[in-house]
């Protein structure tokens, strides 16, 4: 009984390993970045509808922290900035059918009731049902919503718009709320700042509770 239970249990995890919890997103930067860029002092460059959203304002602090990491400094006169960093940010929806395996937690316990046959006999009650075989696993359709999260940073220099630098990160998931996401998203545009150039990757991050 005990060694059933165990592979019930074994069996339903692999079931449910789609929720594990990660995130994973996919990368990729196009930048011309200065070998030797001593000054980098930034302001952020903010659309009009994003000055004062407070949504945008947390996924500001989020990259600030980043860019902070990496040696940028904010500056406290915009006057005195040498480059510019914008983000954009959004999300939509789509239904995604998939057929997945399910286990029947029932399977083989009819023989509880009726006693699985055997050449025309019955199994007796020390019957152990885990050599009647594993965990029948059956198959059904189910449908899903899968939300689709992008976030674009872009880093320009104030006194010629080049830009030197243009990370998207895209992100699928279950959970519908970019809130939820961004840290995540955030930390993946800048995990190998800035990288190669044009080389697209997946960042695969652990969700904190």
């Amino acid at each position: 009984m005990r060694r059933t239970v165990l592979i019930i249990v074994a069996l339903s995890s692999v079931l449910l390993s789609g929720c594990a919890s990660f995130i994973r997103s996919d990368v990729i930067a196009f930048h011309d970045w200065p070998a030797e860029m001593q000054n980098k002092v930034y302001v952020f460059d903010r659309q009009p509808g994003q000055e004062n959203n407070l949504e945008h304002q947390n996924y500001e602090n989020l990259v600030r922290a980043e860019l902070t990491r990496l040696g940028f400094v904010e500056a406290q006169n915009p006057r005195a900035a040498i480059l510019k960093v914008a983000l954009n940010y959004k999300i939509d929806s789509r239904d995604v059918r998939v057929v997945e395996p399910v286990a029947d937690p029932y399977w083989p316990y009819y023989g509880a009731y009726y006693g699985p046959r055997w050449r025309g006999g019955y199994y007796g009650p020390y019957y152990d049902p885990f050599w009647y075989g594993p965990p029948r696993v059956t198959y059904r359709e189910a449908q899903y919503e899968v939300f689709k999260r992008e976030l674009n940073v872009q880093i320009t220099q104030v006194r010629d718009g080049k830009k030197l630098y243009d990370v998207s990160v895209d992100s699928d998931g279950g959970n519908g709320s970019l809130a939820f996401a961004m840290p995540y998203m955030v930390k993946s545009a800048f995990e190998d700042f800035p990288g190669r150039s044009g080389i697209p990757r997946r960042v695969k991050l652990e969700i904190k509770e």
